[in-house]
Parts: structure tokens; sequence; C-alpha cells
């Protein structure tokens, strides 16, 4: 079973831990059928908003009708580990290039990488496994011969494939997904993304990397064969540390008018498809359905269950309301028996 909250998760979860929290603590002072009522509306109500769900379900997918093109940071700060904790940001790039690529089964891939310089390594072609073959290859740019890398450095290298495939086959959506850190070392700001925007109809911008930062080893002597770690001449010559600048990538985001995504480790991709959808629609033989690719939404149940519950908690106001506006049974008897007791007196 698989979460995707109606929120960003690390807001969602502690709102939850504190509703439940509030729940339990009046089920604490009283147990009154009231507040069991009200404990269980809470739990089903945050149950659906958690948004549960199996995996397995057929999920419409792309076919030839639909382009996309992947733009790749291949930095050293690439290799930076605070990736899932300790990994590489670009073991985790490849890892959802081949998800994306699964979705996306028949559609057309381009596969473009930047450093101090942007080449597209794979022309546009439906070859998935030359696709995967390729990302399992790249590796991040070698410390000694970096020049310092801009973040838009990749703009006329994509604009080009773009009005390509444009020209070629102007009514297939073309989708952009950038994948990077954000992280400008050239010593100028990067320029905005000028030619591409106007080409993409959909995509989305992941981010990869923390706050805090991580570590990079030298690629120097081969992808398979990481050396030391990169060194700091600013710090004493102390390892390096990379950090994710999300502000930049949202700029990058906003230029294509694409939503930005921040991916710390592995898991589900449906909100990054959810909402790149290509804001041109292919025609209808565009997509097809495929078993297994989607998923059982299971939160309806819960929310009619909340329903349920919220309709019995009306049902028993409304009769509390009732009684209290009803006359009191017992003064109404006992002013009935005085009457009848002094109507037998004076007979």
């Amino acid at each position: 079973m698989t979460f995707l909250p109606i929120i960003a998760p690390w807001l969602f979860w502690p709102l939850a831990v504190l509703l439940a929290a509030g729940a339990s603590w009046l089920l604490f002072k009283a147990r009154t059928a009231a507040r069991w009522r009200y404990a269980a509306l809470v739990l089903l109500v945050v149950l659906a908003a958690a948004r549960p769900g199996l995996g397995g379900a057929p999920a419409p997918v792309a076919n030839t009708e639909l382009n996309v093109f992947f733009v790749v940071d291949t930095t050293p700060s690439s290799a930076a580990e605070d990736y899932n904790g300790s990994s590489p940001r670009l073991d985790g790039m490849k890892a959802d290039i081949m998800a994306l690529a699964e979705e996306f089964a028949g559609a057309r891939f381009c596969l473009i990488t930047f450093d101090s310089s942007a080449a597209a390594v794979l022309p546009l072609t439906s070859d998935a496994t030359a696709l995967r073959t390729l990302t399992e290859v790249m590796a991040p740019r070698p410390a000694y011969n970096s020049k310092g890398s801009s973040i838009s450095v990749a703009d006329s290298v994509l604009a080009g494939r773009l009005a390509a495939a444009q020209q070629a086959h102007p009514e297939r959506p073309r989708l952009v997904y950038y994948l990077g850190d954000g992280e400008q070392t050239a010593a100028t700001a990067p320029s905005p993304f000028k030619d591409s925007p106007a080409l993409v109809d959909g995509g989305a911008v992941l981010g990869y990397g923390t706050a805090a930062g991580g570590k990079m080893r030298d690629h120097s002597f081969g992808s398979d064969k990481p050396g030391p770690w990169i060194a700091d001449k600013n710090a004493g010559f102390t390892p390096a540390v990379s950090t994710i600048d999300e502000k930049a990538l949202r700029n990058v985001a906003g230029q294509f008018k694409v939503p930005y995504v921040h991916r710390e480790a592995p898991g589900s991709l449906g909100p990054v498809l959810a909402d790149s959808a290509p804001k041109a629609s292919s025609h209808p033989s565009g997509t097809d359905a495929r078993a297994g690719a989607g998923r059982w939404e299971l939160y309806w149940v819960l929310a009619l269950a909340a329903f349920g519950v919220a309709l019995w908690e009306l049902g028993s106001l409304t009769m509390l309301r009732r009684d209290m506006q009803a006359p009191a049974a017992p003064s109404g008897r006992a002013a009935g028996s005085r009457w009848r007791r002094n109507d037998r007196g004076a007979a």
C-alpha cells in the first residue's frame, strides 16, 4: 500500500499526528459515545486525506504520439552524496529517468546532458534500450577539467532538438524533464532559458540534493572507480560540500511553466506525472491502457465512511435539540394529577 497525501508530506503527516493526538486526548478525558464518533470521524478523514492506494491498476500511458526530453545535470556536484541518505544525486536522477521512461512506454526519448557545455547524447528515438544503456553509463564530469557550469547552458541544444521535433511532427506534445541541483558554479549569474520554453508542452523540474549538502567523489578515474573527495581550495583543501539551490530550480520551472518537485529519496512519481501532463493533447490514439501501471485509489471508501459517521452525529444532535425543546414530561404529569384531584374534590 502506498500513500499520496493531498498536501506536501512534510506538512501533512505532522498535522495528521496532531489531529490524532487531539482526538485521543478527548477520549482520555471522557469516553462518551459522542467523543467516540468524533474520534472515528477524525481518523477516517485523516486516512482519506492520506490517499491510500494499491498498485496494479490499469492506467493510460503514452505511446508514440509523445516526445520526451531529459535534460540531466552531470556536473561534479551530481556526485554529491546526499540523495536518500548517502547516495550520489546522479543515482536518483538515473532511477527517475528509467521510471519515467517506463510510465511513457512507447514514447520517443531524447537524452541531453550538461556540465560546462551541453550535448544530446541520445537523439530522439523510440529505442528504450538505448536510453537505458546511456542512462546507466552516465557519470559526473571529472573535477580536474571542470570549468564552471551554468544551469541554463543546455538551452540552445534543447531548443534545437525541440524545434526539429516540432517541425517533423507538430501534432506530438513535447515533454521536458530537467534533472539537477540548481548549483551555479560559473562566474556569471545564470541566463534564463530563452529559446526552448516556447516549444515545451509539459514536463517538470526535478531537484536533487539537500540544504545541508553532501561531499563529492572525484570521478576523474572513471565512473566505476570514484576517487577521493573533491577538495575545496578556499577552505584549506577540506572536502567540498555541494548544496541544492531550490530557488534557482523553481526559476527554471517557472520559465518552462512546469511544476518543480524535490526528489530527496526514491518514491512514487505519481504526483510528478499528474502535474506534468502535456498542455496540448495528442490524438485519441496517443494513449493506451497498460495493466499494472496505475494504482487502485482507496480514499473514497474512507471518505464514504466518514460521511456516514458525520450523518450519524448530525442525527444525534438533531434528536438532542428536539429533546431540549420538548416540554418536560414529569411536570406535565404532575399538573394533570393535581387537576384530576381538584376536579374530584369539587364534585
